[in-house]
């Protein structure tokens, strides 16, 4: 969400979302607030700081850690005000462990995706560090069903091998596929909520996340080609619930709730999906992360999210 204001991006975020409000991050705030950043300051006896070439792996926690775990304390206390008496879907998101690989550097300098045992070490550290971030959301917000969200749009340069070296010049290889599924499966297996894996970068890996044991995949609508009916078609018949990102995350005139979910109801026709099943298999959301965009725009987008959603549910056809 964008501002620095936390209370205000939670009041928005309960407000606009009534049965999927979730917990904001606020990157204007600086390093910390981040999503890598956040995010690594969840990791268990794994510490990271910001360098001049962006964040590295540490022997002890620094001020980057304090200020990560500041803020997101912040951020907690502020949902909890406005979440008294919630009963219902509650949404948390955190980096997912192969674009935090992808995104920290170890000590010597290179990212840590050049090392698996380091990778397996990220995941380890992030499973146990979401254990405790939803224990405690559970105490504070006692009636909530909670989804995490974990966001990887790395993931389909890390298994194409595009990611590029510390120094710029060079790409990494690519991890193998079973690999990284193995990973994210023990991942989810790790925890005791359902778990959707947010990409909003083209050729995201729907079979792969499928097998990973994921509850949902969500991604910008606008990057699917036809290539992807099938395996589309596949996870929906399966029970995969897609986030479809349809609005402008970023300030750009839109149009009416109906007229972003037509591309999703043209893929439905064109699949021979049920109808029906529009409003049990799809989410309507922004493209993507809504930093970038005014607070205006924001709160808009959302609600042009939850209003594009009624419509698939009121007319699937």
């Amino acid at each position: 969400m964008p501002g620095t204001d936390a209370r205000e991006a939670a009041k928005t975020s309960v407000g606009a979302l009534e049965h999927l409000p979730f917990l904001p991050e606020l990157p204007a705030r600086g390093p910390g607030a981040d999503m890598i950043g956040r995010s690594a300051g969840l990791l268990v006896e794994l510490f990271a700081q910001v360098e001049p070439s962006g964040w590295r792996f540490a022997d002890r926690p620094g001020r980057d850690t304090k200020r990560a775990h500041s803020w997101l304390g912040e951020d907690l206390d502020a949902l909890e005000e406005f979440t008294q008496g919630y009963t219902g879907a509650l949404k948390v998101q955190a980096v997912g462990p192969w674009t935090l690989a992808a995104g920290i550097e170890l000590r010597h300098g290179e990212k840590a995706l050049a090392d698996p045992g380091a990778c397996r070490d990220i995941a380890g550290s992030l499973a146990e560090g979401l254990r405790r971030h939803l224990a405690d959301l559970r105490k504070r917000v006692p009636g909530a069903q909670l989804v995490l969200q974990l966001d990887e749009p790395s993931l389909p340069a890390v298994l194409t091998g595009s990611v590029k070296t510390a120094s710029g010049f060079q790409r990494l290889r690519s991890v193998d596929r079973q690999v990284a599924e193995e990973v994210l499966r023990g991942l989810v297996n790790a925890l005791d909520v359902p778990v959707v894996v947010h990409c909003c970068a083209p050729q995201v890996p729907i079979p792969l996340l499928r097998r990973a044991g994921v509850a949902g995949v969500s991604l910008d609508f606008g990057l699917l080609t036809e290539r992807e009916d099938e395996v589309i078609g596949e996870a929906v018949e399966a029970g995969t619930v897609f986030l479809a990102g349809v609005v402008p995350s970023t300030d750009q005139g839109l149009s009416d709730p109906a007229g972003n979910v037509t591309g999703v109801r043209t893929l439905w026709r064109r699949l021979g999906l049920d109808p029906e099943l529009l409003g049990r298999r799809v989410l309507v959301t922004p493209t993507c992360g809504l930093a970038g965009a005014s607070p205006a725009y924001a709160r808009k987008a959302l609600s042009l999210s939850v209003r594009g959603a009624q419509s698939l549910v009121d007319n699937p056809d």
